[in-house]
């Protein structure tokens, strides 16, 4: 697994997971200002620009973030946080270990299946993946995301190494996913972050993880929406990242 990492010298240990279609730099600036009293490591998920390796599944990419935690941190970090395809290996996480992290933030994740959806990425992927690497089309995508202009030519040239079928893999991978029994034995403190303007599945499954995890809490972020808080807001996230931790920082 490849990550980018900030803060080294930190001994707590804080993991953000980016969403699919995107990479590590959906965090970088969350990273820049916790860096200097975290070690902050953005993984690469698997099937995406710069990890190397194909799409193997929301429960493949848990497995092997469970792995890396249990050999370079004794099998605890003290944060992981996830944004869409990133929270719902989050939650997988939680599900399989459930005393791998005392925090969680789970932002905009999918928690039940939408199996007519689903039916039909395979044939729309197959034909409209050819506008991947045109630059308006990427333009309208990065619009359609809130996505900052800074990141647009991140976002360009990782949409443009990934592949068809890891697109279609992820994109299944997502519309497939449902919240597992083990959640409900999760030990860690959570946040469930949604913007108000998000779709009603992602609305509805806010709430149904909210229920499923013990110890849990749910903001809602009124005219925002998927993915526009992280993306868009790292000083916002940042100050949640420390009001859930209990730690009062100024950020310059």
């Amino acid at each position: 697994m490849r990550t980018e990492e900030f803060g080294r010298d930190n001994s707590e240990v804080i993991i953000l997971l980016h969403g699919g279609g995107l990479s590590w730099w959906n965090f970088k600036k969350e990273a820049m200002l916790l860096k200097d009293r975290y070690h902050v490591i953005l993984p690469i998920l698997d099937g995406h620009g710069g990890s190397g390796n194909a799409f193997s599944g929301i429960e493949k990419n848990a497995e092997e973030i469970i792995g890396y935690i249990d050999r370079d941190f004794g099998g605890k970090v003290l944060l992981i946080g996830g944004l869409s395809l990133g929270a719902q290996i989050l939650l997988e996480i939680l599900s399989q270990r459930s005393d791998i992290c005392r925090y969680a933030i789970v932002e905009s994740a999918l928690a039940f299946p939408l199996k007519a959806e689903n039916t039909y990425i395979r044939p729309a992927v197959k034909m409209s993946y050819g506008l991947i690497s045109k630059r308006w089309f990427s333009k309208l995508q990065a619009a359609s995301l809130r996505m900052p202009e800074e990141f647009f030519e991140d976002y360009y040239r990782d949409s443009c190494v990934m592949t068809a079928d890891d697109l279609i893999s992820v994109l299944e991978a997502n519309t497939a996913y449902s919240l597992k029994d083990g959640l409900k034995r999760s030990q860690a403190k959570a946040l469930v972050l949604c913007g108000g303007k998000e779709r009603g599945a992602i609305i509805r499954s806010a709430r149904l993880i909210e229920q499923a995890i013990p110890d849990c809490s749910l903001e809602m972020l009124p005219g925002l929406y998927h993915g526009e808080f992280s993306l868009g807001r790292p000083d916002e996230y940042v100050k949640r990242v420390e009001e859930l931790i209990g730690k009062n920082c100024e950020h310059k």
